[in-house]
């Protein structure tokens, strides 16, 4: 019997009237991710079209993939570096170390946030929600591989139920799920989300790996530039992501390949992905003119978490602006406010987290007032074809 019989053979014990039917949203959940749903989305301030949701969080997920991939090997290629054994470390020695540390994350990561989406719906007597197949994987990826896991649970349950659920669930939220469970580690444990103490794994996993001294540093680049000091890195490692940073945001490379995924198949809009990357640029040029930034505008954006937020937490179609012309200015603002951070703040040289969360804040706002230009200049036009006529 195939899993589409399996479903079906179980339905009569979910639906009503059934001994299951208290556990109906679980059941649903689970037969609308493993197969084709008959139904589609029909709520939800991202549901423009009749196109079910839940294939297109599958596609971000998959876009997400190479980035996730290379991730797990950087751990393992800094862990190795860090230990000078990298020479004598096979390709797959280096991987497996660098999936075995990422893996609990991610799984942590699904657990509890899908146990609460489960719980929620439940309680509610609704139908799962979807929205979490992708901050699934993006919570794992924006943030230090030494960061605890009893730390994660509860970024992620503050996340899911404040930022998300209490106002209605996916497609209702105005805040980044993944980017609101990364500021709450960010500002609740910052020991343990910035310095030069987090970005490498220091311990052995079965055998794997290199026990390196308790506090082993190692600075990410722009670490290095806060502290007033210049980068190591070379460009050509910023850009394939052979550096220390946040475990999915290193490699330029991959986030590119993600974002010709999410370009192709329309899940993404081209105007704010690369509106992110024209205000960046614009703006680190003036600073790097002007002396203030000692790296040059190219630099800014193939460091840290530009390129990842550009492409995968900026063009998040519920949080974002929605109007054609409110895609270029929020888009442009995000880049802009992240380059003014981490200019001007020496405390915080990242950046992209605050801008992406203040500019959802504005989203709204950008797109109503572009609504109401919109307005007043078709009222303006109708009165003087009036008057004309």
């Amino acid at each position: 019997m195939n899993i589409k019989g399996l479903f079906d053979k179980a339905r009569p014990h979910f639906e009503k009237g059934g001994n299951l039917h208290a556990f109906w949203s679980l059941y649903d959940g689970f037969e609308s991710f493993l197969l084709v749903s008959n139904a589609t989305s029909k709520s939800g301030s991202s549901i423009h079209d009749a196109i079910d949701s839940k294939r297109i969080m599958s596609m971000v997920v998959i876009a997400l993939m190479p980035a996730m991939l290379f991730g797990m090997y950087n751990v393992g290629y800094q862990t190795y570096l860090a230990a000078g054994t990298l020479a004598t470390a096979s390709f797959w020695a280096v991987f497996a170390y660098g999936f075995l540390a990422v893996l609990p994350k991610i799984l942590v990561s699904y657990i509890v946030g899908l146990g609460i989406e489960f719980a929620w719906a439940q309680w509610k007597h609704e139908e799962i929600q979807e929205g979490y197949l992708v901050s699934g994987v993006i919570i794992p990826l924006i943030i230090p591989v030494t960061t605890p896991l009893w730390m994660l649970v509860i970024a992620i349950a503050f996340a899911v139920i404040f930022a998300k659920e209490i106002f209605g669930g996916t497609g209702m939220n105005f805040l980044n799920v993944a980017l609101v469970a990364r500021a709450f580690l960010f500002f609740s444990y910052p020991a343990k989300m910035s310095g030069d103490s987090v970005w490498l794994a220091t311990d052995t996993i079965f055998g794997l790996g290199n026990q390196l001294p308790d506090g082993f540093t190692m600075a990410t680049p722009l670490g290095q530039i806060g502290q007033g000091t210049v980068p190591t890195a070379s460009l050509t490692d910023m850009i394939l992501g052979f550096i220390p940073g946040s475990i999915g945001e290193t490699s330029v490379v991959a986030i590119a390949i993600g974002a010709v995924i999410l370009l192709w198949s329309g899940v993404a809009s081209w105007k704010t992905m690369l509106s992110v990357f024209v205000g960046g640029g614009l703006t680190a040029a003036l600073f790097h003119a002007c002396g203030t930034s000692p790296i040059t505008w190219y630099e800014h954006l193939v460091l840290g978490g530009f390129a990842f937020g550009a492409v995968f937490m900026a063009t998040d179609p519920v949080t974002s602006a929605r109007t054609e012309t409110g895609k270029w200015i929020y888009g442009f603002l995000i880049g802009f406010m992240a380059v003014v951070i981490r200019v001007l703040n020496p405390g915080y040289p990242e950046g992209m987290m605050l801008a992406i969360l203040l500019m959802n804040v504005f989203a709204p706002l950008i797109d109503y007032c572009v609504v109401e230009r919109n307005v007043a200049h078709r009222i303006n036009r109708a009165k003087n074809n009036k008057k004309e006529a």
